[in-house]
């Protein structure tokens, strides 16, 4: 399994950070067609301290998001600003949860892409452990500007809820 992209070269391409980094490397890439990503998931990720205590299990939500990251490569890879942009999911269909994963684990997250462009992409993702399906979706993203975003943020955060006064 040839490493094209590592974990450095990655972080120069996503905005995620530890805890919150779900891809370790890229060993397939098709610029506007496929690209293949490896989650290494060990025992000291912090969600295992909670999902489930003695019996740890990833969420499937991180299995997901861990496709989404690895689809973000693909879509990062597509602009030159990417540092000034941030992708936003916008759907998920036809999600499946096959089999649980565990520590110990290596997630294979396939992706391809069913239609792509300039600021939307949707894929096909698939997440397999030692060959065999563990997850399934189709995932939707919108790329958007950051700084347009942080104001959108700004904004939301001063719009107080509305009251109402008892008589």
């Amino acid at each position: 399994m040839e490493t094209l992209l590592d974990i450095a070269d990655i972080m120069q391409i996503l905005p995620h950070r530890y805890p919150f980094l779900l891809v370790d490397r890229i060993i397939e890439f098709e610029p506007r067609q496929r690209i293949v990503g490896i989650k290494n998931v060990t025992i000291n990720e912090p969600f295992f301290q909670g999902h489930f205590p003695g019996t740890p299990v990833m969420p499937g939500v991180l299995i997901l998001e861990a496709m989404a990251q690895t689809a973000g490569v693909l879509m990062y890879h597509e602009v030159t600003d990417h540092q000034t942009k941030l992708m936003y999911f916008t759907g998920l269909d036809k999600v499946r949860w096959r089999q649980p994963v565990f520590p110990g684990d290596t997630l294979r997250l396939e992706l391809t892409v069913l239609r792509i462009r300039s600021r939307y992409i949707k894929l096909r993702g698939e997440a397999f452990v030692d060959g065999q399906l563990v997850a399934e979706a189709e995932i939707t993203s919108l790329l958007v500007d950051r700084e347009s975003a942080r104001k959108a943020n700004a904004r939301q955060r001063t719009v107080r809820p509305a009251t109402t006064e008892a008589s």
